[in-house]
């Protein structure tokens, strides 16, 4: 059983699952590097597309993740990582999951609280 990398153009979309609440925390793309280093370090890297490199997750932050398990879907184009969460949260807007807004009366409403200080940890990046 192969990761089909070449379907999306080098890269596959990992979701990524926190391992003991189930919550899905974020979504990220992988290449086969990244994949490799992720099993090599034990901890979650992707690649950005936009900046075109490999990149672990916390690095800046230091919010990292260790991969607990890995699943492959029936297609072999899809990724998903059980992760244990070392961090107050993984999106880099302040909350612990990218999902966090959710559509309530066909608006978009914050559906909870952050739980860090971007601006601090990332200096005003988003």
């Amino acid at each position: 059983m192969n990761i089909d990398f070449a379907k999306l153009g080098g890269v596959v979309p990992a979701v990524v699952q926190d391992h003991a609440s189930g919550r899905v925390l974020m979504l990220g793309f992988m290449n086969a590097e990244a994949f490799d280093r992720t099993i090599e370090s034990g901890f979650a890297t992707f690649f950005s597309r936009s900046r075109q490199r490999l990149w672990l997750k916390g690095e800046s932050s230091g919010h990292r993740l260790a991969v607990k398990e890995i699943f492959l879907d029936c297609d072999e184009d899809t990724v998903l990582l059980k992760v244990e969460m070392h961090g107050p949260g993984v999106c880099h807007a302040g909350y612990e999951s990218c999902f966090y807004r959710k559509l309530q009366d066909g608006v978009w409403v914050e559906a909870e609280a952050s739980t860090y200080d971007a601006a601090q940890v990332y200096g005003g990046a988003k």
